[in-house]
C-alpha cells in the first residue's frame, strides 16, 4: 500500500480521496485523525503532498510509481485539473557533459533535453576546457520544477532513515533531541560508514532497531557500488541513480468544488471553502469562524448568509478594477492587464480592458491599436470566454471564444486556465478553429486527463453549432 504524507488547506479532501483510492495516511495531523479515526503512523511516505505557495493547487514530491498513481487518482477524480510533471529527478544522479559556461556557472546537460547550472567552485576538477567535460552532477532541491535544475557535485544517497553524504562528516537530524540517542547515532555512523562517505541520521532513525539501521546502511552501500559501476560504463548525459519525483498540480474552478463535496463528508464545509481558502486573509479567517459555528450546532443557511455578508466588501463589483490571471496548461502565468468589471452576478460576468500597445489580433488578421477595447463576457460555471475587441470608434475588429475552465473572481484578480483552442470570429461571421495542435500537446504531456482533452473538443463543436445556427453564446 502507497503511503502519503498530506499537509495544507486542501488535506481534509485529499484524505478522503487517497483512502478511497488504497492509498495509507502517514504521519497525519491531529485534525486529520480525529476526522477519519486514524492511528499514529510514523513511517516514511512514498509522497509527500502540500499545498502550492498560491494556494492554487498541490505540490507533490514522491517515487515514479507513487506520484503516477497520484496523478491516474486527481485525473480519474476531478474535473478540470492539471498535473505538470517534472522531467527531472530530483536528488537523482546524472552523469552529465558540460555544454557551456561562464564566469559563475557550468551548463551540464542532463538528457531529455534538460540543461541544469552548476555552480563553478564545485567544479574545480573539471578541465579549463570545460566542453564535453563528463563528470557526476546531483540535482538540487533548490528552484524544484525549474526549467533549468541546480546541480552540485556534493553527492547524498538518499534512505528512508539515513542520508549517506560523500566526503562529508556524519551528524544526527536536529529534530532528534534525545542527548544519549543522539550520541548513539553519532557512534554507529562513525561505526556504519563506508569509505569516503558519512552518515547523516534522519528523524525516523530514532526509532528503529540497530538491526534495521544496519541492513539500510547496506542497502545504501549497494548503491554506492551501483554508482561507480554506472559511472564507468555510461556514456553521458544519462541518469544514474534515481531520486525523488516532483508534480504541481492545478486546481481549477469545478476541481475546487469536488473538493468541497469531499471535505464535506468529513467536516462541516461550507460551499466555495478551498476558494475562500485560496483568499487568504480576512475571507479565509471568517470562513474558520464561520465553519466553527456550523461544528457547535448553527444552521449551515443562516451560517452561509452571515458569512457572505461579512465577506461581500472584500470582494469586486461593478466598477472595480482587477488583474486578469491567464494561466497557460504549462503553469506559465500571464497577466492581461486591468480590467473594469461591468457586471458581476450569479448568472454572467463581463469585464472591460483598454488596449496598451500595438500588434496584431492572432486568428483575426486585424491590426491591435493602443486604446482598443476588449470586452469579455461569460457565464459563472462555463467552459469558455466571449471577448470583442472593439476600435476607439466602436467597430467591431473581430471576437474570440477562447477555452479554458470557469472564471474565478478573487478580491484583486479574475483568474482561469487556459485551455489552448480558441474560436475566431471575423467581423462577416467567418470562423476559424485554432490551436487543436495545443490542446493535443498538453494530453500528451500529461497535463490534462483524457477526458477533459474530449471535453474541451466537445465544447469547440457545441459552439461551432450556435455559430452556425446564430444561436447567442
Amino acid at each position: 500500500m502507497m503511503k502519503a504524507k498530506v499537509r495544507g488547506i486542501y488535506s481534509t479532501a485529499l484524505t478522503k480521496l487517497l483512502l478511497e483510492n488504497g492509498f495509507e495516511i502517514v504521519q497525519p495531523s491531529q485534525t486529520i485523525k480525529n476526522r477519519f479515526r486514524l492511528l499514529e503512523d510514523s513511517a516514511q511516505p512514498d509522497i509527500k503532498i502540500k499545498d502550492r505557495y498560491d494556494l492554487q493547487g498541490l505540490r507533490a514530491l514522491g517515487s515514479s510509481e507513487t506520484v503516477n498513481a497520484f496523478q491516474h487518482v486527481l485525473q480519474s477524480s476531478l474535473p478540470d485539473v492539471l498535473t505538470r510533471r517534472w522531467s527531472v529527478s530530483a536528488d537523482g544522479i546524472y552523469k552529465g557533459k558540460v555544454v557551456d559556461s561562464d564566469g559563475q556557472t557550468l551548463y551540464v546537460d542532463i538528457g531529455g533535453n534538460v540543461v541544469g547550472k552548476l555552480p563553478r567552485n564545485e567544479s574545480i576538477s573539471v578541465n579549463k576546457n570545460t566542453n564535453n567535460s563528463q563528470l557526476l552532477v546531483q540535482v538540487e532541491r533548490k528552484r524544484i520544477g525549474a526549467r533549468q535544475p541546480i546541480l552540485t557535485t556534493n553527492l547524498k544517497i538518499v534512505g528512508k532513515h539515513a542520508i549517506l553524504v560523500q566526503h562529508g562528516k556524519g551528524g544526527v537530524s536536529l529534530k532528534i533531541r534525545e542527548f544519549d540517542k543522539r550520541a548513539e547515532l553519532y557512534a554507529l555512523g562513525k561505526i556504519l560508514a563506508p569509505d569516503g562517505w558519512g552518515i547523516i541520521w534522519r528523524e525516523a532513525a530514532a526509532i528503529q532497531p540497530k538491526k534495521i539501521l544496519e541492513s539500510e546502511i547496506e542497502k545504501l552501500t549497494r548503491k554506492i557500488n551501483e554508482l561507480n559501476e554506472k559511472a564507468l560504463c555510461t556514456e553521458a548525459p544519462a541518469l544514474l541513480i534515481e531520486g525523488s519525483y516532483f508534480m504541481d498540480v492545478e486546481l481549477p474552478w469545478f476541481s475546487k468544488r469536488r473538493m468541497d463535496e469531499l471535505r464535506a463528508s468529513a467536516a462541516p464545509t461550507l460551499s466555495g471553502h478551498h476558494f475562500y481558502k485560496c483568499c487568504s486573509g480576512r475571507v479565509s479567517a471568517a470562513l474558520e469562524m464561520a465553519e466553527k459555528l456550523i461544528e457547535k450546532g448553527k444552521g449551515i443557511a443562516e451560517v452561509e448568509n452571515l458569512f457572505k455578508k461579512q465577506i461581500s466588501c472584500d470582494f469586486p463589483e461593478a466598477g472595480s478594477v482587477v488583474e486578469v490571471e491567464h494561466v497557460k496548461p504549462s503553469g506559465l502565468v500571464f497577466n492581461l492587464g486591468q480590467a473594469t468589471i461591468e457586471r458581476l452576478d450569479e448568472e454572467r460576468s463581463e469585464y472591460v480592458r483598454t488596449m496598451r500597445s500595438e500588434g496584431t489580433y492572432d486568428g483575426l488578421e486585424a491590426k491591435k491599436e493602443a486604446g482598443d477595447m476588449a470586452v469579455s463576457e461569460t457565464k459563472i460555471g462555463e467552459w469558455y470566454i466571449v471577448t470583442k475587441y472593439l476600435s476607439n470608434d466602436g467597430k467591431c475588429k473581430g471576437t474570440y471564444v477562447n477555452l479554458n475552465t470557469p472564471i474565478e473572481v478573487y478580491p484583486q484578480a479574475i483568474r482561469y486556465v487556459d485551455l489552448e483552442v480558441d474560436i475566431c470570429i471575423q467581423p462577416n461571421g467567418e470562423t476559424r478553429i485554432l490551436d487543436m495542435d495545443k490542446l493535443e500537446k498538453a494530453l500528451k504531456k500529461g497535463y490534462i486527463s483524457k477526458e477533459l482533452f474530449e471535453l474541451v473538443k466537445q465544447k469547440v463543436n457545441e459552439i461551432a453549432e450556435m455559430l452556425e445556427e446564430n444561436k447567442p453564446l
